[in-house]
């Protein structure tokens, strides 16, 4: 950790540049994609939502960074840039913030799952539940509701009414309801200005192709095969960063529009450091290069791991969970 913290210092001039750089093309891509469904050519509109998504994907990556306050050196700053980008990403930032650091200080604890985490079950728990709890878990974990419907419903609905923190004080209510306002403001903007269509046939596609992609960065950044779970009393905070979080050694431009965020294993060790000097950590310290490392190619495998087996001490999948039953 010690060695990690000379590379916390932000520069200023370099997130501005990461910021305008992000912003500046997505506004460009929503208005091209305006102007392409003005002229009849939807499917053109449909196309640009691609890229577009990848943006709106790093604008996030950026609203992560300014929520851990490794963006901009003053806290006020980051927390209003981030409070911003919460608005385009429908991420209510205070709300988010505060579930994001339950989820680093927690990541991998059997014990104190369940705040900001995919619900992951053991062997064990999963073999103790009733048909219906088997099934609903089963739902949950299939790829259409995982990277589909899931997605869809986190940034579209849960977000709007974050009731899982209502015990957790006014603030991140606060947080939402303003979110929600300055939403509400733009989206009648834009719609006064440009029509409903095209918001509904630009915005909605776009978003709903960055949340799916988000929830897939975020799934294999922990749901990978030889990951980390231990009970509290065996639990280390260090283990769990290198060994439970990925190094998604992922292909150089979407590596650029994630914004280094597959070299999780780094930022769990020190998530104070900016996601532009992450690069220079794996140069720096080459031993880290082949911890937890996982392809692009290795990561599709991911999708059929659903169970924590303690005593395989691996992610297993259902069919895994069959071929393994105890004979009667």
């Amino acid at each position: 950790m010690q060695v990690l913290a000379h590379y916390r210092e932000p520069n200023h001039a370099r997130s501005i540049l990461e910021i305008a750089i992000t912003f500046i093309p997505l506004v460009a891509l929503w208005v091209l994609a305006g102007v392409a469904l003005h002229f009849g050519h939807w499917w053109i509109s449909l196309l640009l939502a691609v890229p577009a998504a990848g943006f709106l994907v790093r604008l996030f990556m950026i609203q992560h960074d300014c929520g851990h306050g490794s963006f901009f050196r003053h806290k006020l700053a980051n927390d209003w840039v981030g409070r911003v980008l919460g608005v385009l990403t429908l991420t209510p930032y205070d709300f988010w913030r505060r579930s994001h650091a339950s989820h680093h200080a927690t990541s991998g604890n059997l014990d104190r799952r369940g705040m900001g985490d995919i619900d992951t079950l053991t062997v064990r728990e999963y073999r103790a539940l009733p048909f219906l709890g088997r099934l609903r878990y089963r739902l949950y974990r299939h790829p259409l509701v995982m990277f589909g419907i899931g997605p869809a419903y986190l940034f579209f609905i849960r977000h709007r009414v974050p009731a899982g923190l209502m015990h957790a004080g006014w603030r991140q209510w606060v947080s939402a309801m303003l979110t929600n306002l300055a939403l509400a403001a733009i989206i009648a903007a834009l719609i006064w200005f440009v029509g409903i269509a095209p918001v509904l046939l630009i915005q909605v596609p776009v978003m709903f192709l960055a949340a799916s992609i988000g929830v897939w960065l975020f799934y294999v950044q922990h749901q990978f095969e030889e990951t980390y779970w231990e009970p509290s009393r065996e639990w280390n905070m260090q283990e769990a960063a290198l060994h439970g979080s990925s190094h998604y050694d992922l292909p150089v431009v979407l590596r650029w529009f994630t914004a280094n965020i597959g070299v999780h294993h780094v930022h769990h060790l020190c998530s104070r450091i900016p996601y532009y000097r992450l690069p220079r950590v794996l140069r720096d310290h080459p031993e880290l290069q082949n911890v937890s490392r996982l392809t692009l190619t290795e990561s599709f495998r991911c999708v059929r791991l659903v169970l924590w087996d303690e005593d395989k001490r691996k992610l297993v999948s259902f069919r895994d969970l069959r071929c393994n039953a105890p004979s009667s």
